[in-house]
């Protein structure tokens, strides 16, 4: 049995394991990644990256057949969907060098390509070596959720595990779970030429503003995806080439099964009584400041911290780390500044409090401000002027934004940006964009925030006239 002492012991080399680890070493730490499955995690492997270039594929076929608004005439895709997977995979091998051990262990990491286990307080074993560190971080990510459905077990179903290794077209696609991941995929196999239904069992969408959700959801339908809201699926069966989802809404059958109901954390190979850490369902217990709350040598990062599940979150966290664990400076997370997004078309996105959870927080202090996209001259100009921002305003600063419309996921950035400086909406009035772009949607909902203030009152009015008789 080997062993090793180093400063650092990171398991997990997804995301925040990685960007963890690139930071410490290269800023003069000892540095031992351990990493038992695939360098990049989930995001690269089988999330952010895959379901991006399969939904930019299906992109590129839904505008073949919707031409003739442009001029430009319509013709029917010719889908070759294992291709369309082909691309997907040549995707993620571009972007592995990045995250591969080659590269790592370049930066002078020592990275070990076996699952970490506790074993102690202070120790984490690793195939035939033992790391003694004075500090663990543990940053296993999180995989698909598969609920236990009478049934599931005798019929053959995908996760997004696996879902990017099919290479025959599903002819009839059911998904169950109406979450981004569900409806990502849903809308993708459907412009790839799928029949998709999609079986949830409360409502899409549930963890977004309803009024948003709103306007994808009726998109996503007028494209042929058959939603089915609170339907939650009882029992599954198979019969030949179909399956069989027995819903309280009756039954709905379909060639291909997509298992999207949730994520789990990754803890189960770690023994985390072993190393005196306290955890739950959700994962590690932690402090604000991501550090265990019973062994005080271990700290958490990304998806099991126990919070947001995003692979920018991890990046973050890993950020909050670095600064306590190589400079001793006090370091806490925050989430009111996190956005999120999903990429469906059009896409939905949030920072902040939502407008019934700043409603319910600010009461009568809450302004919200609206623009609708139908106003934005570059999207008219595109044709994709379908959507809608709200602001949440408090005393002039913005606690939240929802967006649902094109390139939401890129607009939110800004009111991220505002969000975690504390910025007023007079900062985002006072921009000046380039005309026509479609950020002036955010400029221009500043602008109604301010609008009633300045056109609507009677106090300006008369300062106005007031200025204007005595003005040489």
């Amino acid at each position: 049995m080997n062993r090793i002492k180093t400063d650092i012991c990171i398991i997990g080399g997804g995301s925040g394991g990685l960007s963890i680890a690139a930071g410490a070493v290269q800023m003069g730490a000892k540095v031992v990644l351990l990493e038992g499955h695939k360098m990049g995690g989930d995001c690269l492997n089988y999330g952010c990256v895959p379901s991006k270039a399969l939904i930019a594929s299906a992109k590129q076929a839904h505008a073949m057949s919707h031409g003739a608004k442009y001029g430009v005439g319509e013709v029917e895709a010719q889908v070759d969907y294992a291709a369309a997977k082909d691309h997907v995979h040549d995707v993620i091998a571009q972007i592995a060098p990045v995250d591969s051990v080659e590269r790592f262990e370049g930066l002078g990491v020592h990275v070990i390509s076996e699952f970490g286990t506790f074993i102690s307080k202070t120790e984490v074993q690793a195939g035939d070596t033992i790391i003694e560190a004075r500090r663990f971080v543990v940053a296993t990510g999180s995989g698909p959720f598969v609920p236990p459905i009478p049934g599931l077990d005798t019929v053959k179903h995908y996760t997004n595990e696996d879902i990017f290794d099919l290479r025959e077209k599903p002819k009839h696609l059911i998904v169950i779970g109406g979450g981004p991941i569900g409806m990502e995929m849903a809308q993708a196999h459907r412009r790839l030429g799928c029949e998709v239904t999609v079986i949830e069992g409360a409502k899409a969408f549930g963890k977004d503003d309803p009024e948003m959700a709103a306007i994808v959801l009726e998109n996503l339908k007028a494209e042929g995806i058959n939603i089915v809201e609170e339907a939650q699926a009882e029992q599954i069966s198979g019969k030949g080439k179909t399956i069989t989802v027995h819903t309280p809404k009756g039954d709905f059958t379909g060639s291909h099964l997509l298992m999207a109901v949730g994520r789990k954390v990754n803890t189960d190979k770690l023994d985390l009584d072993a190393g005196g850490i306290a955890h739950d369902r959700a994962g590690l217990k932690v402090g604000d400041d991501l550090r265990s709350i019973t062994n005080k040598k271990v700290y958490a990062a990304g998806d099991v911290a126990g919070g947001l599940q995003f692979t920018h979150v991890a990046g973050y966290h890993a950020g909050v780390l670095i600064r306590s664990m190589l400079f001793g400076l006090p370091s806490k997370q925050k989430t009111s500044h996190i956005p999120w997004a999903t990429y469906t078309d059009p896409e939905l996105a949030q920072v902040g409090l939502t407008e019934a959870q700043a409603q319910k927080k600010f009461g009568g202090r809450l302004e919200v401000v609206r623009f609708d996209f139908h106003h934005n001259d570059r999207l008219i100009a595109e044709r994709k002027n379908k959507g809608l921002i709200k602001v949440m305003v408090v005393k002039g600063r913005p606690v939240g934004a929802s967006i649902a419309g094109p390139m939401a996921g890129e607009l939110i950035s800004m009111w991220a940006m505002a969000i975690a400086n504390n910025m007023k909406m007079s900062a985002i009035a006072n921009t000046v964009l380039p005309y026509p772009t479609v950020s002036e949607v955010n400029k221009r909902a500043a602008g109604a925030y301010f609008s009633p203030r300045l056109f609507e009152s009677d106090k300006v009015k008369r300062i106005v006239g007031f200025v204007q008789r005595w003005l040489p």
